[in-house]
Parts: structure tokens; C-alpha cells; sequence
């Protein structure tokens, strides 16, 4: 498609028995190729992620770190904007800052903070990317909405990327995406979680034929600068193999799918070396997406692909 990207890659992490393993974690991603390593936000068994990022920064030198992503919920803007600037600062732009309204269902119960409606968290999400990208690209925010009142909110440090560090807004929705599409650079396309949870009204929104139909609002809300992002894809089953039927006739009663819509989900990567590498080829014309990210026990095994494809 035109306005096609290189490949790249991310490996996402959630934890580590001790900070020395956590380090040689980060090393490993660096040394097979992946261009990032991500941090999910979550209150369950997970490093906390700003920490574990500037560790992770600390023990890399080229590799690039970032959240998938921050609930806003959880932090004020103007706390997290600094946060965001003095990470970005001090990995001088290695930060990748993925920021979301929050879905899990979960995290509020445990955590107390109140689960409103999906569509008050959007508005609360956008409030606060208004008040952010103030206090990164022009020093200061002073803003007064529904959900957020600043005033002269001062934006120090500055971030070392100009106007800020690279966002990253995913989601399966069509009001999250197209809020993606206006003021992300980096798109995440993944499976609809309105429930809450990622159960089976979710899976079923997984659906190769959803995906494209969020391409389009993307395209849509993006217009001009549509060529300029990145569309992202999390990849949550990854299995090199040569028997690729068989995984998926495993796989497709567990969520409800068919045997030929379980070949096609856009979160799974199934098959041998040769065949991962021409369906991600494949997907990136169908559906834009040139960074991919599996999880982190999935790192070694996909490491060959990214060999592969890493900025072709």
C-alpha cells in the first residue's frame, strides 16, 4: 500500500526474577534485532513499568523502550508528562510513550480507581494528550475541560525528541482509533476489549475481517498524515512449526472461531520461518501493519524473522 514501512520489531516484557535478569533481558533484545522493548500496565504479577524501562535503557544502548501502554487512569497528566520528558531525556529519545484509556476490568476493582463508561475514559484520554503535548511542545499547559483543570502547568524537563517522544495509542474501537489516528504516531490495531476482559466477545472481534474495517477508520480520522504512522500489531500466539494446520484446529474451538478464520487472525503467527515472513509480508499490504511485537517468551523463536525482515 502506499506510504508502506520498514519492518520493525518489539518484544513485550512483563517481569524478571532480579534486576540482573532483567538486564540480560534487555541485552538479548538488543543483540537479536528487535528495535523496542515494551512494558504493559497492568496491577498483577508485572514490573512497574517506568522503572523497569529506565533499567532496562540503562543496561542497552541502542535499544528502545516504551509503555503498551500507560492507563491514564491510573496517573495525572501533569505527573506523567514529566515522567514521559525525563525518560525520554535521560535515554536521549529512546522512549516510546504508549498511553491508553484503560480496558482491564480488573485494575479498578483491585486497585478501587472507578471503571466509567469507555466513552468517559476516551474523553478523559483526550484531555489529557491536550494538556501533555502542551507541557512537551510548547513548556507550559494551561487547560480547563470536563475532567482536568490546569493552569501554567510547567513543562520541565523539556523532552529530548521534539515536540515529544513518539505516542502510541492502540486499541480495537473505532472512537479510541480514530483519536489513534489524529494524535499517535505509532497505531496499535488489536482486538476490541470493551467487555473488560480479553475473553470470548473479545476473540470474536479478533477476526481478520474487523481489522480491516479499522484500517479504514484510521485512514479515515488520519487523513493526510495517515502516511506518516506506524501501524502496530501485538501478537499474542507466535509458534514456529512445521505442522501449522494442526495448531490451528487446536486453536480455533478455544475462541469460537472457524478453522479458516483461526488461519487468518491477525494476533497469532503460526507456521515455519518461510511462512511467518510471507504472512507478515502479506499483512503489511492488507493491513499496514510494519511493527510487530510478541511477547517475551516468543523472543528466541522469532528472532530468525527479524533477522529476516528488520527494516526491509
Amino acid at each position: 500500500m502506499p506510504g508502506m514501512k520498514p519492518f520493525r520489531f518489539a518484544v513485550q516484557a512483563h517481569t524478571a526474577p532480579d534486576v540482573k535478569s532483567w538486564r540480560e533481558l534487555a541485552r538479548t533484545i538488543e543483540s537479536l534485532g528487535y528495535s523496542t522493548m515494551y512494558m504493559p500496565d497492568h496491577f498483577g504479577d508485572q514490573w512497574a513499568p517506568m522503572v523497569g524501562l529506565t533499567v532496562a535503557a540503562e543496561a542497552t544502548d541502542r535499544l528502545n523502550v516504551g509503555t503498551l501502554v500507560f492507563d491514564n487512569d491510573y496517573r495525572h497528566p501533569v505527573v506523567l508528562a514529566k515522567e514521559a520528558a525525563t525518560l525520554d531525556l535521560v535515554t536521549e529519545g529512546r522512549f516510546e510513550f504508549g498511553i491508553g484509556a484503560g480496558w482491564m476490568r480488573t485494575d479498578y476493582e483491585q486497585s478501587g480507581i472507578p471503571y466509567d463508561a469507555p466513552g468517559v475514559r476516551i474523553d478523559r484520554l483526550t484531555e489529557a494528550l491536550a494538556i501533555m503535548k502542551a507541557m512537551w511542545s510548547e513548556g507550559s499547559a494551561t487547560f480547563e475541560g470536563k475532567h482536568y483543570t490546569v493552569k501554567d502547568a510547567q513543562g520541565a524537563p523539556r523532552p529530548y525528541t521534539s515536540p515529544h517522544p513518539p505516542i502510541v495509542i492502540g486499541g480495537g474501537g473505532k472512537r479510541v482509533l480514530s483519536l489513534a489516528a489524529r494524535e499517535a504516531n505509532i497505531v496499535g490495531v488489536t482486538a476490541n476489549a470493551r467487555s473488560g476482559e480479553m475473553g470470548a466477545d473479545a476473540a470474536q472481534t479478533a477476526k481478520a475481517e474487523f481489522f480491516k474495517q479499522r484500517l479504514q477508520w484510521i485512514k479515515d480520522a488520519a487523513g493526510d498524515r495517515f502516511d506518516d504512522i506506524e501501524i502496530q500489531s501485538l501478537t499474542f500466539i507466535m509458534q514456529v512449526t512445521e505442522d501449522r494446520e494442526s495448531v490451528f484446529e487446536n486453536i480455533a474451538p478455544l475462541f469460537g472461531f472457524t478453522l479458516e478464520e483461526a488461519r487468518e487472525v491477525p494476533l497469532a503467527l503460526v507456521g515455519t520461518l518461510d511462512q511467518i515472513c510471507e504472512i507478515l509480508e502479506q499483512r503489511r499490504e492488507e493491513y499496514g501493519t510494519s511493527y510487530i511485537t510478541v511477547q517475551d517468551a516468543a523472543l528466541h523463536d522469532f528472532a530468525p524473522v527479524v533477522e529476516r525482515l528488520a527494516g526491509k
